[in-house]
């Protein structure tokens, strides 16, 4: 029998032809070594940096260094499943998230996965975890305040929807606290809420939940946990997934949300141990050179969009923690160049009983104050600089020096504003009872008070106006606005009530 040698090479190539489309070609690596969340890969020449990769065992990971002879990945996951010798698959997919509806009321790790023991959620769809900034053609002014609820925040340092604010202290002087009286306060206010903890005690992130339920805010709010014993690879991924998750809403929904990331000194230590695993060479404090760009391509997805894109919102409120207040250092000053304000904690303003422990001094919003209620701009323009004059006046009092009258009716001014600011934890005052609270003392009301009871007098003044004379409150509620004649009603109702205190608690 006589073969045709180019009719048989011919079907063989028809046949493979044919079958070439059906082929899925897997690029598969092998494992070098791995340890402390970091894989060495070899064999993967075509996957490009932030691929995924599954590893055996259904463990993801992420590409992040390119080298010669190998390729450097960080585990997202249980590491300890991950043996050397065993095989790695590429996707040719970037990490995403599952989002949704599903998960208000939930806690999640940085991968978006229930861990709160409630069972799963029915995802909406997914997020990249990584998504680009909208540029200035989608973006408007702030111009819509987001109300803390805070009277030395709201009235000072006013924060709008899409704002950043920073939030900068020491340790222990009520950072947190400032953030979840924020989330409190939206509710009844359609603002979605993303609560990200990195590097927090489990304890921790379970009593801020607890809280976050006890106020009835869970039903809006996402809290992403990536704890201190979660791998520095969850801790650096979490404030991204949590983004993703109010990028969701935000984008596809049109909806205002709020991210506290609680905080991002943690999270640039988790970044600085990968990239230190990872053989990147260090720089300042042992960081990487792109320890800016961590923060600054995280914080720039805030925003508040046009009405093209549907008009949502993102306002960022992250958090960063000081060493003896050193504001100069490294990660705080990066996040301020890249913030739009900051809200500056003291600790001695705290250790005296000044809740929340404002330094009024070197905080400021660089935009909010054109989103703050006209009530409140009108009773409160002065107020930020007479404070900053009572702390001076106050530390030249404590030289024993004697004071003129001018001076001593400054101090003791500042003394009764500093009374009506201090405010309760978990206690968020609406607009309306901020600016009575404020015009209280900016009228001269409460100058033959005792500075001790000043406080007191404030807070059963409010309950005196809910009860007896309630539409003031919520004429500035729903208006924003304090008119002149609404102001000068709301004088005389003080006047009121500070007779009936006299004759109930004795002036």
């Amino acid at each position: 029998m006589n073969f045709d040698v180019n009719e048989i090479s011919n079907l063989i190539k028809r046949e493979i032809d044919h079958y070439k489309g059906a082929i899925d070609v897997a690029r598969v690596g092998k494992v070098l070594e791995v340890g402390d969340g970091i894989a060495r890969l070899y064999g993967l020449d075509s996957v490009m940096v932030g691929e995924m990769v599954i590893f055996e065992g259904d463990v993801a990971g992420e590409v992040f260094n390119l080298e010669e002879e190998s390729v450097g990945v960080v585990i997202y996951g249980d590491w300890r499943k991950v043996h050397e010798g065993s095989e790695v698959t590429a996707t040719g997919k970037v990490l995403t998230v599952p989002v949704g509806f599903g998960l208000l009321g939930r806690v999640v790790d940085g991968l978006c996965e229930p861990i709160d023991g409630a069972g799963g959620f029915e995802p909406d769809g997914s997020r990249l975890v990584e998504f680009a900034a909208p540029g200035i053609a989608h973006r408007e002014p702030v111009n819509e305040p987001l109300v803390t609820g805070l009277k030395c925040v709201d009235s000072m340092i006013p924060v709008g929807k899409g704002q950043r604010e920073l939030i900068i202290g020491d340790r222990k002087t009520g950072k947190t606290a400032i953030g979840l009286d924020t989330i409190i306060n939206q509710k009844g206010r359609d603002v979605i809420c993303v609560y990200v903890a990195v590097g927090q005690k489990e304890s921790t992130v379970a009593e801020v939940a607890s809280i976050l339920r006890e106020h009835g805010a869970m039903d809006y709010t996402v809290i992403v946990s990536a704890c201190a014993g979660s791998s520095a690879a969850m801790q650096y991924v979490a404030p991204y997934a949590g983004t993703a998750v109010a990028e969701f809403f935000m984008y596809e929904h049109g909806k205002d949300t709020l991210c506290v990331y609680d905080d991002l000194s943690k999270h640039a230590i988790a970044y600085r141990e990968i990239s230190l695993l990872l053989r990147r060479p260090p720089g300042r404090e042992a960081y990487p050179g792109d320890v800016f760009y961590l923060h600054s391509r995280l914080l720039e997805r805030s925003t508040k969009l046009s009405k093209a894109m549907g008009g949502g919102s993102l306002t960022a409120l992250p958090i960063v923690e000081t060493l003896e207040g050193q504001v100069s250092a490294y990660i705080p000053t990066n996040v301020i160049s890249i913030t739009d304000g900051q809200i500056y904690l003291q600790r001695d303003l705290f250790l005296s009983g000044v809740r929340p422990a404002v330094d009024v001094g070197i905080s400021v919003s660089r935009v909010g104050g054109h989103a703050q209620p006209a009530a409140m701009a009108k009773v409160a323009p002065k107020l930020r600089l007479d404070l900053a004059a009572f702390r001076e006046m106050q530390d030249f009092a404590r030289l024993g020096t004697e004071l003129d009258d001018a001076a001593q009716a400054q101090l003791d001014l500042g003394c009764r504003m500093v009374e009506i600011l201090r405010q309760r934890q978990f206690a968020p005052l609406s607009v309306g009872e901020q600016v009575v609270s404020i015009l209280a003392g900016s009228s001269g009301q409460i100058d033959d008070i005792e500075v001790a009871r000043v406080g007191h007098f404030v807070d059963e003044m409010l309950l005196w106006l809910k009860l007896e004379a309630s539409e003031y409150i919520d004429t500035i509620n729903e208006t924003g606005k304090l008119s002149d004649e609404l102001e000068k009603d709301l004088i005389e109702a003080i006047g009121t009530y500070k007779t009936i205190y006299s004759f109930s608690y004795g002036g």
